[in-house]
């Protein structure tokens, strides 16, 4: 039997415009939009749809809108009968992605999680003073490699390995001399490419300690439940359904390493998925799983034309 698990981009795939034309195709995906701005008491949805683009890219404004085109496209599937917890066997997301589908699957209400993002959003944005932090991508060396060059390059400061996102794909985040410090490194021992990512923040490294500590508190008075499906947690690479644990998962994350690359060899391999499908913006996660997965099928569902044909398969 198919197994399918739906996956959650994460900040960087967030563009103006986004969600625009699912919201004019689809009732259900404008009542989203809705509900975020109301539960923001900010019209989040006119920035997505206009921009500008700097503003956009504000990370109190990307991670709430990355989840809101991905549950417009969730709440889409749902009046056509597409049920997380009959048709979907796990659910994963990279980074903000992960309350994107925690919310999909029940754990977290819509509403709190706009609130949610807001908090984790404006709390990473404080931990770190604006041009003090750096994030880099290290292209055709591997984890340990990565990892190896990273704790040299630290040399006393930060500098930590942040995204694992697929073989070959690293990413690592801490004070930006550090980081210049490790592109240079990787270049010398030989890689493809490695480059500074257009961040206002060094995500996922020690740094972020102090946004560690607002999402505990505020993790703390938003109701959880067990989510309809298994969450595959980004800091551990394995499922998880119980509230406690996840909670706690989603505190770690905000300093810990996203596991991209193993969470989607576990669902390909012992979790038995053979279909990934990306809910939201952009392709990103749709190209790593065909990098990590290659046989398994994976699509992205972002827009009208994408939903139908989808549905199309999926009813046969």
């Amino acid at each position: 039997m198919a197994k399918r698990a739906f996956t959650f981009p994460g900040q960087g795939s967030q563009v103006v415009e986004m969600g625009k034309a699912l919201g004019e195709s689809f009732a259900e995906a404008r009542a989203v939009y809705e509900e975020v701005d109301s539960a923001l008491g900010r019209n989040l949805s006119t920035i997505m749809f206009e921009g500008p683009d700097d503003v956009l890219r504000l990370t109190e404004n990307a991670q709430p809108a990355l989840m809101a085109v991905s549950m417009a496209v969730i709440r889409v599937l749902e009046t056509h009968g597409v049920r997380v917890g009959d048709d979907v066997s796990y659910v994963a997301g990279h980074s903000l992605g992960e309350y994107s589908a925690l919310c999909a699957a029940g754990t977290f209400a819509l509403a709190d999680t706009a609130r949610l993002l807001d908090i984790r959003g404006r709390a990473m944005q404080a931990a770190v003073p604006v041009g003090k932090g750096a994030m880099a991508a290290i292209l055709g060396l591997d984890l340990d490699a990565v990892r190896a060059l990273a704790a040299e390059a630290a040399d006393g400061a930060v500098c930590d390995v942040a995204n694992d996102n697929a073989p070959g794909q690293v990413v690592v985040s801490g004070t930006r001399a550090a980081v210049e410090r490790a592109i240079e490194i990787a270049k010398a021992r030989g890689a493809k490419r490695a480059v500074p990512l257009p961040v206002s923040a060094p995500f996922h490294c020690s740094l972020m300690a102090p946004a560690a500590i607002g999402m505990a508190e505020a993790l703390t008075e938003v109701t959880m439940h067990a989510p309809a499906v298994p969450l595959v947690a980004n800091v551990t690479a394995r499922p998880v359904t119980d509230p406690e644990r996840i909670r706690r998962h989603l505190i770690e994350q905000v300093t810990g390493m996203v596991r991209w690359t193993e969470s989607i060899t576990w669902l390909a391999g012992e979790g038995g998925v053979d279909s990934f499908f990306e809910l939201g913006t952009g392709k990103v996660l749709t190209g790593l799983a065909k990098r990590i997965a290659p046989a398994a099928a994976a699509r992205a569902l972002g827009s009208a034309e994408d939903i139908k044909a989808c549905l199309a398969d999926w009813n046969g």
